[in-house]
């Protein structure tokens, strides 16, 4: 008689595990799905607000069954998992959110604001992009200088040749199909793909000798999407960290 009084709740919580594994895979799916073709990154985005709000559903629903289970003193196991794992599911759209909010909406960072470091050999690849190969202005370059101070040039010693040398060998070291390699200019051209969602940045590096040193500067660039979320200055903070240790050692 007392296991008949349990079934339905133990029933209950399994259900309620389910739909938080349910909004898991939502999130799961979200990014490599439109990395691999199968929707478009569109899509991926409204699967992680599916997500978010499931899983905050999901979550309540455990907690107030978990508050039933303890009134009747029985054992909740499928509730405390589908909470955990609700939270969880929830808490990485929420941060994403909280980190798309601190910074500009703005998808372009140049160490030079001044003389903007141009795209050639990549100029024809974007061809397509819904953002302009062109840089887009002043007020792009205000919000950058304001949100991002620390995207600077990096100035070396070094000669020209070694810099230049080493700055290829730090991009193929992250991963970035080169698609320009032009020492006599100077000029280093490639691409990176971001993980989750498979999104295309571009890049340009620049090495000129000036002054008795070897000046690099480094822009970076998204094909898609109105904000980046920091990425691009992250990846130029990155490479010239690199760059800067490879050239120390």
């Amino acid at each position: 008689m007392i296991f008949r009084k349990k079934q339905p709740m133990m029933t209950l919580g399994r259900w309620v595990l389910a739909l938080a594994v349910v909004a898991s895979l939502m999130l799961l799916v979200s990014g490599p799905g439109a990395r691999l073709g199968f929707w478009d990154f569109r899509f991926g985005f409204q699967l992680i607000r599916w997500a978010f709000f499931g899983a905050l559903g999901v979550a309540a629903l455990a907690l107030v069954f978990l508050f039933i289970r303890r009134l009747r003193q029985t054992h909740g196991g499928p509730l405390v998992a589908a909470l955990v794992l609700a939270a969880g599911c929830a808490y990485i759209p929420y941060s994403l959110y909280q980190t798309a909010t601190t910074v500009p909406r703005i998808h372009d960072i140049s160490t030079d604001l001044n003389d903007v470091p141009a795209f050639v050999a990549i100029a024809p690849l974007r061809v397509d992009a819904s953002n302009p190969v062109a840089y887009p202005g002043a007020e792009v370059a205000e919000q950058q200088r304001v949100a991002y101070p620390e995207v600077q040039p990096l100035a070396s010693n070094q000669p020209g040749d070694v810099v230049f040398a080493q700055a290829l060998a730090v991009a193929e070291d992250f991963g970035w199909t080169v698609v320009a390699n032009a020492p006599d200019q100077g000029r280093i051209e490639a691409f990176d793909t971001t993980f989750w969602f498979g999104f295309v940045d571009d890049v340009v590096i620049r090495v000129d000798e000036q002054s008795g040193q070897t000046v690099v500067d480094v822009r970076s660039k998204s094909r898609v999407g109105l904000s980046d979320v920091g990425k691009n200055a992250q990846r130029i903070g990155r490479f010239l960290e690199a760059l800067d240790q490879r050239l120390d050692s």
